[in-house]
């Protein structure tokens, strides 16, 4: 017998995986957490019947939610990151050695307990001690945060319905904005501009977003095992150009090894397709 783990893309389209086996099923408060085994793309775990990690393709997600901001400013000390339970983001950050502190907040302890277990690539920077782990509403730490507080906020959070709903609003990303240093950095998963619900979401986040930062770009990645493969990031700041501040020297020293992102990739990743253009332009003026 076959197992096929499938999820629904739009009503009219579907993406599966065969299923070697299923490692974990449970009902949080929150959200269901199912981990799954194949030989496509090794483990990888859902959240309400959605993709959030496979083993095969992760990197490029956070390679790209990492180390785009991390290049366009390289005095980024005070780190928060909302979402991101799997581990990745923050996987990502503790190799930079000038970054002095790292604060993860993730509303589902279980979704990180679960990772550990059988992610452990994924949350081996957990550990680090840098970083602090805060379960909780993202909402209301950033809105309690500091002014100034941080230097880069990344929003690792999931689709903007049940627990990531508060995550795409205006007020959130004010309260981001305050929250941020005077060059301070705001990255967000922006959604998939391919599928017209996707694609809506993603204009509502781009919308507030630009209504409330001076810099407002997105950036591009291919991600095979999310709606679409074509996925999109936010980089919004208050001084900040991912393009003409990018410090491509400063970057090189830091001597990473990274699977996806490159410094062709930073530059080219921002020129995106006529059709998002449109989409992106049509939102300022909603």
């Amino acid at each position: 017998m076959e197992l096929w783990y499938t999820e629904n893309h739009t009503e009219e389209s579907k993406f599966s995986i065969k299923v070697e086996k299923q490692l974990y099923s449970a009902q949080t408060n929150f959200q269901r957490i199912d981990v799954f085994e194949s030989k496509e793309f090794g483990k990888f775990f859902t959240l309400d019947g959605l993709i959030m990690v496979t083993e095969k393709d992760e990197f490029i997600y956070h390679d790209m939610i990492v180390h785009i901001p991390m290049a366009s400013n390289s005095n980024i000390k005070n780190v928060l990151v909302i979402g991101g339970g799997d581990g990745g983001t923050v996987r990502e950050l503790t190799r930079y050695k000038t970054i002095e502190k790292i604060d993860m907040v993730e509303i589902d302890e279980q979704v990180v307990e679960v990772c550990k277990k059988y992610f452990p690539s994924t949350t081996s920077g957990l550990s680090d001690k840098r970083v602090s782990l805060y379960f909780q509403d993202g909402l209301k730490f950033v809105r309690d945060a500091k002014e100034g507080e941080y230097d880069l906020i990344i929003v690792d959070s999931t689709d903007p319905f049940g627990p990531g709903e508060g995550l795409f609003t205006r007020e959130f990303y004010g309260n981001c904005h305050k929250a941020l240093s005077k060059d301070g950095i705001l990255v967000n998963q922006h959604e998939c501009p391919y599928y017209s619900d996707y694609a809506y979401n993603m204009q509502r986040a781009h919308r507030n977003i630009y209504e409330t930062f001076n810099i407002a770009k997105v950036y591009q990645a291919h991600i095979p095992t999310y709606p679409s493969g074509h996925w999109l990031f936010g980089f919004a700041s208050k001084t900040i150009d991912p393009i003409k501040d990018l410090k491509e020297e400063e970057w090189l020293k830091h001597n990473l090894d990274t699977k996806y992102y490159n410094l062709d990739i930073h530059k080219g990743c921002f020129a995106l397709p006529t059709y998002v253009k449109k989409l992106l332009e049509q939102s300022h003026h909603e």
